[in-house]
């Protein structure tokens, strides 16, 4: 970690000499005692604000909006757990490649619970902010590729993978069993998983909510399920890199603006090139190769996701063998270690 900076009278000083409020400080008045309760007690309180405003917008969503079909319709609900699956599958080969302590599962759920709920801010943001940069992007409507350009790449991207970060730091990050960078990136995965899954659930039910009867449920979201499944490993993939640069940055506190921002750069871009891509490449997949829609979008999905994945398993594998690197003893490299606390 970054050594603390000192002033020049506290460099020099006597050791003995008491430089309260001249060089250094630290809570001994009353005023100091307050100051130092109001500004923790307003960090807890923002923390805490954003987690229920998160779960108002849940709340809303399920009452007034889609979601609630998934309470009328149970099988849709199986449907938008299904298509969670590959993601879930990415998310725990990330944790299994973690090679150091075994992460809680009560930081791994939180952090999925978080980015279930953070979700709604994204969907917020991509409307309030989206629509008039898709306007402007688009010359007022003179040539819509380009708005939808700049929206994946200005909004969409930036904001989906700033919230899912937001999951890992509002909770994980803070914890003394965050200990590790490679941390970073099985948060990020299970930030992304719960996105993923909530993101999955609305897609489904905003198109079988008007398909009266359950056969016809089924048979209208399988395969929007289907879609929605190979789409759900982007998003941890995407939060993992984003992860990983943060697990980076609290190892790296001299630096950590830039890092966690060079993460959110990665994530962003590589989610922004998929929105981006998905739909023109798998179209012009199924009118060459003459292919269903679906089976053209699956082969997109795969090579997409596979070169992205390859690069996100090199850099684990490259902290994995470095970690080996660092313990190993007489008897072979240590793989996993005891829990121990976080020293900054």
């Amino acid at each position: 970690m970054a050594r603390r900076r000192r002033d020049p009278v506290e460099a020099n000083a006597d050791p003995s000499e008491d430089l309260y409020e001249i060089a250094d400080w630290e809570p001994r008045s009353v005023l100091d005692r307050f100051a130092h309760w109001l500004y923790y007690v307003s960090l807890r309180a923002i923390r805490w604000l954003t987690v229920l405003l998160a779960i108002l917008i849940l709340g809303l969503q399920i009452l007034f909006g889609s979601l609630g079909a998934i309470g009328d319709q149970p099988v849709v609900a199986g449907m938008a757990l299904l298509s969670a699956v590959p993601a879930l599958a990415l998310a725990a080969y990330i944790w299994y490649a973690d090679v150091t302590t075994q992460e809680p599962l009560t930081l791994l759920v939180g952090t999925f619970l978080l980015g279930v709920l953070f979700a709604g801010f994204a969907g917020f943001l991509n409307v309030f902010i989206g629509v008039p940069v898709q306007a402007i992007g688009s010359g007022f409507g003179l040539f819509p590729p380009a708005g939808q350009f700049f929206f994946f790449f200005l909004v969409v991207g930036p904001v989906e993978e700033s919230v899912k970060l937001l999951a890992v730091r509002l909770y994980a990050f803070r914890d003394d069993r965050f200990d590790a960078v490679i941390d970073g990136a099985v948060y990020g995965a299970a930030a992304g998983l719960g996105f993923a899954t909530i993101e999955n659930a609305l897609y489904i039910t905003q198109n079988t909510e008007i398909v009266g009867g359950t056969f016809r449920a089924i048979g209208e979201s399988s395969g929007i399920t289907a879609i929605r499944a190979l789409a759900g490993p982007g998003h941890v993939i995407y939060s993992a890199f984003a992860g990983y640069y943060l697990g980076l940055a609290k190892f790296n506190p001299e630096d950590a603006g830039p890092i966690v921002l060079k993460g959110l750069l990665i994530a962003s871009i590589i989610h922004a090139m998929y929105n981006t891509l998905a739909s023109p490449v798998t179209f012009i997949i199924s009118e060459v190769y003459n292919v269903d829609y679906l089976v053209a979008f699956f082969g997109f999905v795969v090579v997409y996701d596979s070169v992205f994945g390859f690069v996100l398993v090199r850099k684990l594998r490259a902290y994995r063998q470095a970690y080996s690197r660092a313990h190993e003893t007489d008897d072979g490299p240590q793989h996993r270690t005891e829990e121990t606390e976080f020293e900054p």
